[in-house]
């Protein structure tokens, strides 16, 4: 019952949103959403993921979700709250990892590796997390420091260009033996 009260908040919430970006109703039902996902998400029991990375960030991405929810509510309650924050939880924080999330699984499964992240991979979760946070509190402190947006972009380069050091060379490479 969470799960499609969960979903069909969010969904509503954003297409709301999308056609009527200033009805602080709009506003209340993503707040509402992002507490009925962020429920949906605690119930996955992500913590016992911890130990693994490669899992565990996908919670963390999922966790954006909510973070952008809560923000785009936020947003249309409060004129404190810039959009850009909201767009940069969502985009930067939650498309962001999950894309970084599934290119190091199916790498590893594609190439017949072990499923399982080695440091460079969670180094790779961390900085684009990083780029993500560093994005969202330069659009939270009002005249986008210019400092916040560089460490942004370089955080988020240095994981992309990491990931590419570290899977590009499985994929010119026959699949291992299973």
């Amino acid at each position: 019952m969470v799960d499609k009260l969960a979903l069909a908040s969010l969904h509503t919430g954003l297409l709301g949103w999308a056609f009527a970006p200033t009805v602080q109703a709009v506003g209340w039902l993503l707040l509402a959403a992002a507490a009925l996902n962020l429920a949906r998400l605690i119930r996955w029991r992500g913590w016992a993921t911890a130990a693994e990375p490669l899992l565990a960030v996908l919670h963390v991405g999922y966790l954006w979700v909510v973070a952008g929810a809560a923000l785009l509510g936020a947003t249309l309650l409060s004129p404190a709250v810039p959009p850009a924050a909201a767009i940069h939880a969502l985009t930067a924080g939650s498309i962001g990892t999950m894309v970084l999330a599934v290119m190091s699984r199916a790498s590893l499964g594609h190439t017949g590796r072990t499923l399982t992240a080695d440091r460079t991979t969670t180094c790779c979760y961390l900085l684009v997390n990083g780029a993500a946070l560093a994005r969202i509190v330069a659009s939270l402190s009002g005249g986008l420091p210019l400092a916040l947006l560089a460490l942004s972009a370089l955080l988020w380069v240095a994981a992309f260009a990491l990931f590419a050091g570290r899977y590009l060379p499985y994929w010119g490479r026959p699949r291992l033996a299973a």
